[in-house]
Protein backbone atom coordinates (compact mmCIF):
# COMPACT_ATOMS: atom_id res chain seq x y z
CA UNK A 1 0.00 0.00 0.00
CA UNK A 2 1.09 3.72 -0.29
CA UNK A 3 0.65 6.72 2.01
CA UNK A 4 0.52 9.68 -0.93
CA UNK A 5 3.33 8.77 -3.37
CA UNK A 6 5.36 6.60 -0.91
CA UNK A 7 5.12 2.93 -0.57
CA UNK A 8 4.23 1.52 3.03
CA UNK A 9 6.44 -1.49 4.13
CA UNK A 10 5.52 -3.31 7.28
CA UNK A 11 8.28 -5.02 9.35
CA UNK A 12 8.25 -6.21 13.26
CA UNK A 13 11.57 -4.68 13.92
CA UNK A 14 13.00 -1.90 12.13
CA UNK A 15 16.76 -0.84 12.72
CA UNK A 16 18.15 2.38 11.74
CA UNK A 17 22.06 1.94 11.13
CA UNK A 18 24.14 -0.80 10.08
CA UNK A 19 26.71 -0.87 12.64
CA UNK A 20 27.95 -3.24 15.54
CA UNK A 21 25.22 -2.04 17.54
CA UNK A 22 21.97 -1.89 14.70
CA UNK A 23 23.58 -5.50 13.73
CA UNK A 24 23.91 -7.39 17.03
CA UNK A 25 20.16 -6.33 17.75
CA UNK A 26 19.36 -7.80 14.05
CA UNK A 27 20.98 -10.69 15.07
CA UNK A 28 19.80 -11.36 18.52
CA UNK A 29 16.01 -11.01 17.47
CA UNK A 30 16.35 -13.49 14.44
CA UNK A 31 18.11 -15.98 17.11
CA UNK A 32 15.44 -15.57 19.62
CA UNK A 33 13.07 -16.44 16.41
CA UNK A 34 14.73 -18.82 15.68
CA UNK A 35 14.83 -20.52 19.05
CA UNK A 36 10.47 -19.77 19.50
CA UNK A 37 9.96 -21.44 16.29
CA UNK A 38 7.86 -18.06 15.10
CA UNK A 39 8.39 -15.77 12.30
CA UNK A 40 9.91 -12.21 12.80
CA UNK A 41 10.65 -9.85 10.21
CA UNK A 42 13.64 -7.23 10.50
CA UNK A 43 15.18 -4.96 8.84
CA UNK A 44 18.40 -2.71 8.80
CA UNK A 45 18.83 0.69 6.95
CA UNK A 46 22.29 1.59 6.14
CA UNK A 47 22.84 5.15 4.57
CA UNK A 48 26.51 3.69 3.35
CA UNK A 49 26.61 2.35 -0.07
CA UNK A 50 27.47 -1.16 1.88
CA UNK A 51 27.74 -2.16 5.22
CA UNK A 52 30.49 -0.97 6.38
CA UNK A 53 31.25 1.52 4.11
CA UNK A 54 30.71 4.38 6.95
CA UNK A 55 32.80 2.87 9.66
CA UNK A 56 35.49 4.04 11.38
CA UNK A 57 37.41 2.69 14.44
CA UNK A 58 40.54 2.27 15.67
CA UNK A 59 40.27 -0.54 16.61
CA UNK A 60 40.72 -2.92 19.72
CA UNK A 61 37.72 -5.31 20.38
CA UNK A 62 37.19 -6.69 23.57
CA UNK A 63 35.39 -9.77 22.35
CA UNK A 64 33.53 -10.93 25.27
CA UNK A 65 29.83 -9.03 23.40
CA UNK A 66 31.05 -10.70 20.58
CA UNK A 67 31.32 -14.17 22.38
CA UNK A 68 27.90 -13.97 24.11
CA UNK A 69 26.27 -13.26 20.35
CA UNK A 70 27.62 -15.61 18.35
CA UNK A 71 30.08 -18.50 20.73
CA UNK A 72 31.04 -19.51 17.44
CA UNK A 73 32.63 -16.91 15.90
CA UNK A 74 35.81 -18.44 15.07
CA UNK A 75 34.36 -21.16 13.58
CA UNK A 76 32.52 -18.80 11.29
CA UNK A 77 35.92 -17.07 10.57
CA UNK A 78 35.18 -13.62 11.56
CA UNK A 79 38.27 -11.35 10.72
CA UNK A 80 39.29 -10.82 14.50
CA UNK A 81 42.34 -12.81 14.49
CA UNK A 82 45.18 -10.73 15.67
CA UNK A 83 45.20 -10.92 19.27
CA UNK A 84 47.03 -8.24 21.08
CA UNK A 85 51.03 -8.76 22.17
CA UNK A 86 52.22 -5.89 23.28
CA UNK A 87 50.41 -2.92 25.09
CA UNK A 88 52.56 0.72 25.65
CA UNK A 89 51.53 3.80 26.79
CA UNK A 90 53.79 6.65 26.04
CA UNK A 91 53.43 10.50 27.68
CA UNK A 92 54.92 12.72 24.54
CA UNK A 93 57.40 16.16 25.38
CA UNK A 94 57.87 17.82 21.38
CA UNK A 95 61.17 15.71 21.22
CA UNK A 96 61.06 12.58 23.61
CA UNK A 97 58.79 9.86 24.85
CA UNK A 98 58.36 8.64 28.42
CA UNK A 99 57.06 4.79 28.82
CA UNK A 100 54.76 4.22 31.42
CA UNK A 101 55.87 1.06 33.30
CA UNK A 102 52.85 -1.67 32.43
CA UNK A 103 52.77 -2.53 36.27
CA UNK A 104 51.49 1.42 36.64
CA UNK A 105 48.87 1.07 33.70
CA UNK A 106 45.30 0.88 34.79
CA UNK A 107 43.39 -2.17 34.05
CA UNK A 108 41.12 0.02 31.64
CA UNK A 109 44.92 0.79 29.57
CA UNK A 110 45.54 -3.33 29.57
CA UNK A 111 44.40 -5.25 26.24
CA UNK A 112 45.42 -8.86 27.58
CA UNK A 113 42.78 -11.00 25.50
CA UNK A 114 41.82 -8.46 23.04
CA UNK A 115 41.98 -8.00 19.54
CA UNK A 116 43.77 -5.31 16.85
CA UNK A 117 40.44 -5.50 13.86
CA UNK A 118 39.30 -3.68 11.57
CA UNK A 119 35.87 -3.08 12.13
CA UNK A 120 34.42 -2.15 8.77
CA UNK A 121 35.54 -5.65 8.27
CA UNK A 122 33.74 -7.39 11.12
CA UNK A 123 30.52 -5.50 10.45
CA UNK A 124 30.55 -7.14 6.64
CA UNK A 125 31.20 -10.25 8.44
CA UNK A 126 27.89 -9.52 10.69
CA UNK A 127 26.11 -8.17 8.15
CA UNK A 128 26.31 -11.51 6.30
CA UNK A 129 25.56 -13.40 9.56
CA UNK A 130 22.69 -11.61 9.64
CA UNK A 131 21.67 -11.95 6.49
CA UNK A 132 21.67 -15.75 6.35
CA UNK A 133 19.42 -15.36 9.49
CA UNK A 134 16.86 -13.55 6.99
CA UNK A 135 17.35 -9.94 8.23
CA UNK A 136 16.65 -7.66 5.70
CA UNK A 137 19.33 -5.03 4.76
CA UNK A 138 19.26 -2.38 2.84
CA UNK A 139 22.31 -0.52 2.39
CA UNK A 140 22.28 2.81 0.66
CA UNK A 141 19.21 4.35 1.81
CA UNK A 142 19.08 7.00 4.40
CA UNK A 143 16.03 7.22 6.79
CA UNK A 144 15.59 10.87 7.22
CA UNK A 145 12.41 10.95 9.09
CA UNK A 146 10.89 9.48 12.30
CA UNK A 147 7.47 8.54 12.02
CA UNK A 148 4.86 9.48 14.80
CA UNK A 149 1.28 8.37 15.77
CA UNK A 150 -1.21 10.31 17.24
CA UNK A 151 -0.01 9.74 20.84
CA UNK A 152 3.75 10.30 20.15
CA UNK A 153 4.46 7.35 19.30
CA UNK A 154 7.26 5.65 16.99
CA UNK A 155 5.68 4.05 14.43
CA UNK A 156 9.04 3.76 12.11
CA UNK A 157 11.17 5.49 9.57
CA UNK A 158 10.72 7.12 6.32
CA UNK A 159 13.71 6.86 3.74
CA UNK A 160 15.05 10.08 1.91
CA UNK A 161 13.83 10.91 -1.93
CA UNK A 162 16.38 10.30 -4.13
CA UNK A 163 16.81 12.27 -7.18
CA UNK A 164 15.94 15.34 -5.47
CA UNK A 165 18.09 18.69 -7.06
CA UNK A 166 19.92 21.29 -5.75
CA UNK A 167 17.22 23.11 -6.31
CA UNK A 168 15.16 21.40 -3.55
CA UNK A 169 13.03 20.21 -6.96
CA UNK A 170 12.70 16.83 -8.57
CA UNK A 171 14.60 15.75 -11.37
CA UNK A 172 13.86 12.95 -13.98
CA UNK A 173 15.71 10.22 -11.45
CA UNK A 174 13.46 11.13 -8.52
CA UNK A 175 12.08 8.35 -6.49
CA UNK A 176 10.14 8.63 -2.98
CA UNK A 177 11.42 7.88 -0.39
CA UNK A 178 9.85 4.61 1.59
CA UNK A 179 8.10 4.62 4.57
CA UNK A 180 9.24 1.42 7.25
CA UNK A 181 6.85 0.83 9.99
CA UNK A 182 6.88 -1.74 13.04
CA UNK A 183 5.69 -2.04 16.21
CA UNK A 184 9.07 -1.32 17.78
CA UNK A 185 12.03 0.85 15.35
CA UNK A 186 15.78 0.86 16.87
CA UNK A 187 18.20 3.42 16.31
CA UNK A 188 21.94 2.98 15.47
CA UNK A 189 23.02 5.74 13.74
CA UNK A 190 26.06 6.36 15.86
CA UNK A 191 27.94 9.18 17.34
CA UNK A 192 25.54 11.99 16.58
CA UNK A 193 22.39 10.54 14.91
CA UNK A 194 20.82 12.70 12.46
CA UNK A 195 17.35 11.55 14.22
CA UNK A 196 18.80 10.38 17.31
CA UNK A 197 19.72 13.71 17.87
CA UNK A 198 16.11 14.78 17.15
CA UNK A 199 14.57 12.48 19.02
CA UNK A 200 16.52 13.30 22.20
CA UNK A 201 15.98 16.69 22.22
CA UNK A 202 12.26 16.50 21.15
CA UNK A 203 11.70 14.09 23.64
CA UNK A 204 13.70 15.53 26.33
CA UNK A 205 15.32 12.26 26.76
CA UNK A 206 18.52 14.02 28.12
CA UNK A 207 16.88 15.85 30.82
CA UNK A 208 18.46 15.72 33.88
CA UNK A 209 21.69 14.15 32.50
CA UNK A 210 25.44 15.60 32.33
CA UNK A 211 25.51 17.40 28.57
CA UNK A 212 27.26 14.69 25.86
CA UNK A 213 30.83 15.25 25.55
CA UNK A 214 32.19 14.07 22.27
CA UNK A 215 35.17 14.01 20.80
CA UNK A 216 36.86 13.69 16.55
CA UNK A 217 38.94 10.64 15.55
CA UNK A 218 41.36 11.40 12.53
CA UNK A 219 42.43 8.00 11.40
CA UNK A 220 44.75 6.94 8.60
CA UNK A 221 45.88 2.94 7.28
CA UNK A 222 48.64 2.78 6.25
CA UNK A 223 51.20 -0.31 5.03
CA UNK A 224 54.84 -0.01 6.67
CA UNK A 225 58.17 -1.74 5.71
CA UNK A 226 58.22 -5.50 7.45
CA UNK A 227 61.04 -4.32 9.95
CA UNK A 228 58.54 -1.98 11.25
CA UNK A 229 55.75 -4.12 11.89
CA UNK A 230 55.07 -6.26 15.22
CA UNK A 231 51.57 -7.30 14.50
CA UNK A 232 49.44 -6.75 17.67
CA UNK A 233 51.57 -4.43 18.63
CA UNK A 234 49.26 -1.79 20.74
CA UNK A 235 50.81 2.24 21.67
CA UNK A 236 48.24 4.81 23.07
CA UNK A 237 49.78 8.34 23.81
CA UNK A 238 49.35 11.25 25.51
CA UNK A 239 50.49 14.79 25.60
CA UNK A 240 52.79 16.26 22.62
CA UNK A 241 51.25 18.43 20.30
CA UNK A 242 48.45 19.19 22.66
CA UNK A 243 48.92 21.59 25.27
CA UNK A 244 48.21 20.37 28.92
CA UNK A 245 44.65 21.95 29.09
CA UNK A 246 43.08 20.22 26.26
CA UNK A 247 41.92 16.89 26.18
CA UNK A 248 43.50 13.82 23.45
CA UNK A 249 45.89 11.55 22.32
CA UNK A 250 46.87 9.55 19.41
CA UNK A 251 46.63 5.34 19.24
CA UNK A 252 48.72 2.98 16.50
CA UNK A 253 47.63 -0.83 16.31
CA UNK A 254 49.76 -3.29 14.40
CA UNK A 255 46.99 -5.40 12.19
CA UNK A 256 47.89 -7.85 10.17
CA UNK A 257 49.66 -8.02 6.87
CA UNK A 258 52.17 -5.18 7.19
CA UNK A 259 49.26 -2.47 8.61
CA UNK A 260 49.22 -0.17 10.96
CA UNK A 261 45.90 1.82 12.05
CA UNK A 262 46.81 5.17 13.31
CA UNK A 263 44.85 7.58 14.58
CA UNK A 264 44.42 10.92 16.74
CA UNK A 265 42.00 11.87 18.73
CA UNK A 266 40.71 15.32 20.23
CA UNK A 267 38.00 16.16 22.75
CA UNK A 268 35.83 18.52 21.53
CA UNK A 269 35.45 20.84 24.47
CA UNK A 270 38.67 22.28 23.46
CA UNK A 271 39.01 26.03 23.80
CA UNK A 272 41.39 27.52 20.99
CA UNK A 273 39.46 28.11 18.11
CA UNK A 274 42.67 27.94 16.27
CA UNK A 275 43.01 24.55 17.06
CA UNK A 276 42.74 22.25 14.37
CA UNK A 277 42.55 18.28 15.34
CA UNK A 278 43.33 17.34 11.54
CA UNK A 279 46.62 19.28 11.63
CA UNK A 280 47.57 18.24 15.90
CA UNK A 281 47.47 14.84 13.89
CA UNK A 282 49.26 15.23 10.97
CA UNK A 283 52.39 17.16 13.05
CA UNK A 284 51.63 13.96 15.87
CA UNK A 285 53.61 11.49 13.23
CA UNK A 286 55.97 14.09 13.00
CA UNK A 287 57.40 12.85 16.07
CA UNK A 288 61.19 11.25 16.41
CA UNK A 289 59.57 8.31 18.57
CA UNK A 290 56.46 7.72 15.87
CA UNK A 291 58.11 9.08 12.52
CA UNK A 292 59.97 6.12 12.05
CA UNK A 293 57.01 3.96 11.51
CA UNK A 294 56.13 5.03 8.81
CA UNK A 295 58.88 6.50 7.06
CA UNK A 296 59.31 3.86 3.84
CA UNK A 297 55.52 3.08 4.04
CA UNK A 298 52.55 4.02 2.19
CA UNK A 299 49.38 6.08 3.13
CA UNK A 300 46.52 3.57 2.27
CA UNK A 301 42.95 5.51 3.63
CA UNK A 302 42.07 8.46 5.90
CA UNK A 303 38.74 8.90 7.87
CA UNK A 304 37.31 10.82 10.75
CA UNK A 305 34.84 10.59 12.84
CA UNK A 306 32.96 11.86 15.98
CA UNK A 307 32.86 10.15 19.40
CA UNK A 308 30.48 10.02 21.81
CA UNK A 309 32.41 10.10 25.05
CA UNK A 310 30.12 11.26 27.94
CA UNK A 311 29.53 7.88 29.62
CA UNK A 312 27.39 6.82 32.32
CA UNK A 313 26.87 10.41 33.72
CA UNK A 314 25.44 11.70 30.03
CA UNK A 315 23.62 8.57 28.90
CA UNK A 316 20.21 9.78 27.72
CA UNK A 317 16.93 7.88 28.71
CA UNK A 318 16.95 5.12 26.42
CA UNK A 319 13.17 4.20 25.78
CA UNK A 320 10.53 5.69 24.48
CA UNK A 321 6.88 4.96 22.84
CA UNK A 322 7.64 2.59 19.86
CA UNK A 323 11.34 2.89 20.12
CA UNK A 324 14.69 2.84 21.80
CA UNK A 325 18.17 3.82 21.59
CA UNK A 326 21.01 1.95 20.99
CA UNK A 327 25.39 1.85 20.42
CA UNK A 328 27.01 5.08 20.04
CA UNK A 329 23.47 6.80 19.16
CA UNK A 330 22.95 6.62 23.14
CA UNK A 331 26.86 6.56 24.47
CA UNK A 332 28.14 3.72 25.74
CA UNK A 333 31.43 4.56 24.33
CA UNK A 334 34.20 3.67 27.49
CA UNK A 335 36.25 6.68 26.83
CA UNK A 336 38.71 5.64 29.60
CA UNK A 337 39.37 1.74 27.53
CA UNK A 338 39.40 3.78 23.93
CA UNK A 339 36.23 1.37 23.25
CA UNK A 340 32.76 0.85 22.03
CA UNK A 341 32.27 -1.80 19.99
CA UNK A 342 31.41 -4.23 22.66
CA UNK A 343 29.35 -2.00 24.44
CA UNK A 344 27.41 -1.31 21.39
CA UNK A 345 26.86 -5.10 20.56
CA UNK A 346 25.66 -5.42 24.10
CA UNK A 347 23.50 -2.81 23.99
CA UNK A 348 21.59 -3.96 20.79
CA UNK A 349 21.10 -7.41 21.93
CA UNK A 350 19.57 -6.01 25.21
CA UNK A 351 17.48 -3.92 23.18
CA UNK A 352 16.52 -6.78 21.01
CA UNK A 353 15.67 -9.18 23.85
CA UNK A 354 13.50 -6.74 25.23
CA UNK A 355 11.63 -5.91 22.11
CA UNK A 356 11.30 -9.94 21.28
CA UNK A 357 9.62 -10.62 24.10
CA UNK A 358 7.17 -7.36 23.45
CA UNK A 359 6.41 -8.65 20.04
CA UNK A 360 5.67 -12.15 21.55
CA UNK A 361 3.60 -11.04 24.21
CA UNK A 362 1.83 -9.23 21.54
CA UNK A 363 2.60 -5.64 22.47
CA UNK A 364 3.31 -3.02 20.17
CA UNK A 365 4.84 1.04 20.14
CA UNK A 366 4.96 0.93 24.22
CA UNK A 367 8.09 1.70 25.72
CA UNK A 368 10.56 -1.52 26.09
CA UNK A 369 11.40 -0.81 29.59
CA UNK A 370 13.01 -4.22 29.78
CA UNK A 371 15.75 -2.85 27.98
CA UNK A 372 17.02 -0.06 30.51
CA UNK A 373 16.84 -2.63 33.56
CA UNK A 374 19.04 -5.15 31.41
CA UNK A 375 21.31 -2.42 30.93
CA UNK A 376 21.55 -1.78 34.94
CA UNK A 377 22.26 -5.08 36.28
CA UNK A 378 24.72 -5.61 33.03
CA UNK A 379 28.13 -6.01 32.89
CA UNK A 380 27.95 -3.13 30.54
CA UNK A 381 26.46 -0.88 33.19
CA UNK A 382 29.46 -2.09 35.91
CA UNK A 383 32.21 -1.30 33.50
CA UNK A 384 31.03 1.88 32.87
CA UNK A 385 29.93 2.70 36.48
CA UNK A 386 34.08 2.48 37.15
CA UNK A 387 34.94 4.12 34.10
CA UNK A 388 32.70 7.00 35.21
CA UNK A 389 34.81 9.51 36.17
CA UNK A 390 37.42 9.37 33.57
CA UNK A 391 35.92 12.30 31.53
CA UNK A 392 35.30 14.91 34.52
CA UNK A 393 39.13 14.12 35.63
CA UNK A 394 40.42 14.75 32.72
CA UNK A 395 38.29 18.17 32.30
CA UNK A 396 41.08 19.26 35.00
CA UNK A 397 44.42 19.14 32.27
CA UNK A 398 46.24 16.14 31.77
CA UNK A 399 48.75 15.80 34.09
CA UNK A 400 46.51 16.51 37.67
CA UNK A 401 43.70 14.98 35.42
CA UNK A 402 45.81 11.75 35.17
CA UNK A 403 46.96 11.87 38.54
CA UNK A 404 43.37 11.89 39.92
CA UNK A 405 42.41 9.02 37.31
CA UNK A 406 45.01 6.85 38.75
CA UNK A 407 43.85 7.32 42.50
CA UNK A 408 40.52 6.57 41.13
CA UNK A 409 41.09 3.39 38.82
CA UNK A 410 44.43 1.84 40.88
CA UNK A 411 44.06 2.57 44.72
CA UNK A 412 40.14 2.79 44.33
CA UNK A 413 39.43 0.54 42.03
CA UNK A 414 36.39 2.25 40.43
CA UNK A 415 34.67 2.53 43.19
CA UNK A 416 35.31 5.98 44.77
CA UNK A 417 32.21 6.99 47.01
CA UNK A 418 31.58 9.84 44.49
CA UNK A 419 30.56 10.62 41.14
CA UNK A 420 31.72 13.50 39.12
CA UNK A 421 29.70 15.61 36.82
CA UNK A 422 30.19 17.88 33.87
CA UNK A 423 27.44 20.91 33.31
CA UNK A 424 29.10 22.91 29.98
CA UNK A 425 28.06 21.51 26.76
CA UNK A 426 31.59 21.21 24.28
CA UNK A 427 30.16 23.86 21.91
CA UNK A 428 30.39 26.42 24.65
CA UNK A 429 33.80 26.03 25.49
CA UNK A 430 35.36 27.70 22.99
CA UNK A 431 36.76 30.94 23.91
CA UNK A 432 36.83 34.21 22.13
CA UNK A 433 40.06 34.45 19.23
CA UNK A 434 41.12 37.26 20.61
CA UNK A 435 41.82 36.17 24.09
CA UNK A 436 43.79 32.56 22.81
CA UNK A 437 47.50 32.40 20.65
CA UNK A 438 47.68 31.27 16.81
CA UNK A 439 48.76 27.97 15.95
CA UNK A 440 51.56 27.58 13.57
CA UNK A 441 50.99 24.15 11.41
CA UNK A 442 54.18 23.02 9.72
CA UNK A 443 53.49 22.36 5.75
CA UNK A 444 52.33 18.69 4.87
CA UNK A 445 55.64 17.03 3.42
CA UNK A 446 53.24 14.47 0.95
CA UNK A 447 55.27 11.21 2.72
CA UNK A 448 54.34 11.59 6.55
CA UNK A 449 52.17 14.37 6.60
CA UNK A 450 49.42 15.63 3.96
CA UNK A 451 46.24 18.30 3.64
CA UNK A 452 42.70 17.56 3.90
CA UNK A 453 41.76 17.33 0.13
CA UNK A 454 44.67 14.87 -0.85
CA UNK A 455 42.95 13.25 2.61
CA UNK A 456 39.28 12.98 1.64
CA UNK A 457 40.55 11.61 -2.47
CA UNK A 458 42.07 8.03 -0.37
CA UNK A 459 38.74 7.97 1.88
CA UNK A 460 36.97 7.33 -1.29
CA UNK A 461 34.23 9.92 -0.43
CA UNK A 462 31.49 10.60 -2.93
CA UNK A 463 27.74 12.47 -3.33
CA UNK A 464 25.94 13.08 -6.22
CA UNK A 465 26.59 16.81 -6.79
CA UNK A 466 23.15 17.61 -7.74
CA UNK A 467 21.53 17.30 -4.35
CA UNK A 468 20.78 19.65 -1.80
CA UNK A 469 23.43 20.24 0.78
CA UNK A 470 23.24 18.62 3.59
CA UNK A 471 24.82 20.86 5.92
CA UNK A 472 22.27 23.22 6.41
CA UNK A 473 22.53 26.34 8.37
CA UNK A 474 19.55 27.84 10.77
CA UNK A 475 20.86 31.57 9.86
CA UNK A 476 23.31 32.30 7.02
CA UNK A 477 24.39 35.77 8.36
CA UNK A 478 26.15 33.92 12.16
CA UNK A 479 28.70 32.20 10.06
CA UNK A 480 30.13 35.38 9.31
CA UNK A 481 28.45 37.41 12.00
CA UNK A 482 29.63 35.35 14.84
CA UNK A 483 32.08 32.87 14.17
CA UNK A 484 34.15 34.51 12.16
CA UNK A 485 34.21 38.16 13.83
CA UNK A 486 34.28 36.18 17.62
CA UNK A 487 36.07 32.96 16.81
CA UNK A 488 38.22 33.49 13.64
CA UNK A 489 36.01 30.84 11.64
CA UNK A 490 36.57 27.73 13.30
CA UNK A 491 34.67 25.49 10.95
CA UNK A 492 37.48 25.68 8.45
CA UNK A 493 39.88 24.50 10.80
CA UNK A 494 37.90 21.85 12.93
CA UNK A 495 36.21 20.35 9.89
CA UNK A 496 38.46 17.52 8.90
CA UNK A 497 37.82 17.76 5.24
CA UNK A 498 37.87 20.57 3.76
CA UNK A 499 34.25 21.22 3.53
CA UNK A 500 33.99 25.30 5.13
CA UNK A 501 36.07 27.72 3.32
CA UNK A 502 35.56 31.50 4.37
CA UNK A 503 36.04 33.35 0.52
CA UNK A 504 35.71 36.97 -0.17
CA UNK A 505 33.15 38.01 -2.29
CA UNK A 506 33.95 40.03 -5.33
CA UNK A 507 32.77 43.44 -3.12
CA UNK A 508 35.35 42.40 -0.14
CA UNK A 509 33.15 41.19 2.24
CA UNK A 510 33.55 37.75 3.56
CA UNK A 511 31.25 34.40 3.21
CA UNK A 512 30.79 31.02 4.36
CA UNK A 513 31.52 28.51 1.34
CA UNK A 514 29.85 25.22 2.28
CA UNK A 515 32.09 22.54 -0.03
CA UNK A 516 29.53 19.64 0.95
CA UNK A 517 30.31 16.57 -1.44
CA UNK A 518 33.57 16.84 0.62
CA UNK A 519 31.86 15.65 3.73
CA UNK A 520 32.81 12.59 5.07
CA UNK A 521 30.10 12.50 7.82
CA UNK A 522 31.91 12.99 11.12
CA UNK A 523 29.64 15.42 12.49
CA UNK A 524 32.33 17.39 14.08
CA UNK A 525 30.35 20.42 12.98
CA UNK A 526 27.03 19.44 14.58
CA UNK A 527 29.13 19.28 17.62
CA UNK A 528 31.39 22.19 17.75
CA UNK A 529 29.80 25.09 15.46
CA UNK A 530 29.68 27.80 18.95
CA UNK A 531 26.54 28.78 18.07
CA UNK A 532 24.96 25.75 17.71
CA UNK A 533 23.77 26.97 13.55
CA UNK A 534 25.01 24.25 11.66
CA UNK A 535 22.67 21.08 11.39
CA UNK A 536 24.08 18.15 9.55
CA UNK A 537 21.37 16.21 7.91
CA UNK A 538 21.16 13.16 6.04
CA UNK A 539 22.31 13.59 2.40
CA UNK A 540 20.89 11.15 -0.24
CA UNK A 541 21.54 7.46 0.13
CA UNK A 542 25.08 5.87 -0.96
CA UNK A 543 26.93 8.68 -0.12
CA UNK A 544 29.38 10.16 1.53
CA UNK A 545 33.07 7.85 2.49
CA UNK A 546 33.36 4.67 1.44
CA UNK A 547 35.99 3.20 3.77
CA UNK A 548 36.98 -0.53 2.98
CA UNK A 549 39.07 -1.55 5.84
CA UNK A 550 39.08 1.13 8.48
Amino acid sequence: MTAGAREVMQYDAVIVGGGPAGLAAAIRLKQRALQAARELSVCVLEKGSEIGAHILSGAVLDPRALDELLPDWRQRQAPVDTAVTSDQFLFLTERRALALPHWMLPACFRNQGNYVISLGSLVRWMGRQAEELGVEIFAGFAATEVLSGPKGQVLGVATGDLGIGRDGQPTPNFQPGVELHAPYTLFAEGSRGHLGRQLIAGRGLDQGRDPQTYAIGVKELWEVSADQHQPGRVVHTAGWPLDSGTYGGSFMYHMRDRLVAVGFVVGLGYSNPYLSPFEEFQRFKLHPTVRPTFEGGRRISYGARAITAGGLQSLPRLVFPGGALIGCEAGFLNASRIKGSHAAMKSGMMAADAAFDAIAAGRSHDELEAYPRAFESSWLREELHLARNFKPWMDKGLWAGTLMFGVDQVVLRGRAPWTLHRGTPDHAKLRPAAECTPIQYPKPDGKITFDRLSSVYVSNTHHEENQPSHLTLKDPAIPVRVNLAIYAGPESRYCPAGVYEFVADGNGTQRLQINAPNCVHCKTCDVKDPTQNIVWVAPEGGGGPNYSNM
